[in-house]
């Protein structure tokens, strides 16, 4: 009959490993990780990946928001350089170096009149 009944002493060494300390103690920190993770930097680095192949797949006539804010239309593009060219004004181009480009905006359609 005593083989049924575990003593005091066995029963508190679980032996498992929630039943270590020192994981219960980094498990909360190792939790709000995963969760800013998921929360914070994944979505920013997928912004930042689609920000890049927009920068990179510019072509002329696409209207575009640099970081200083200013608003222009994109004239011209190089391959192999960095910067395009952007008529801010009409008849006023500038350089324009490709990673300062924030937003490009959507073409707008033409008007139906019909």
């Amino acid at each position: 009959m005593s083989s049924l009944f575990i003593s005091s002493a066995q029963a508190a060494d679980g032996g498992g490993l929630l039943s270590n300390p020192t994981v219960l103690q980094f498990a909360p920190m190792i939790f709000i990780f995963v969760v800013f993770y998921f929360l914070l930097i994944r979505p920013q680095q997928q912004r930042q990946r689609k920000i890049r192949e927009e920068q990179n797949a510019l072509r002329r006539g696409d209207k575009v928001v640099t970081a200083g804010g200013i608003v222009g239309v994109v004239q011209a593009t190089r391959d192999d350089a960095n910067e395009i060219d952007v008529e801010i004004s009409p008849g006023v181009r500038v350089k324009i170096v490709r990673s300062t480009i924030t937003t490009i905006l959507p073409r707008e359609k033409p008007a139906n009149d019909s």
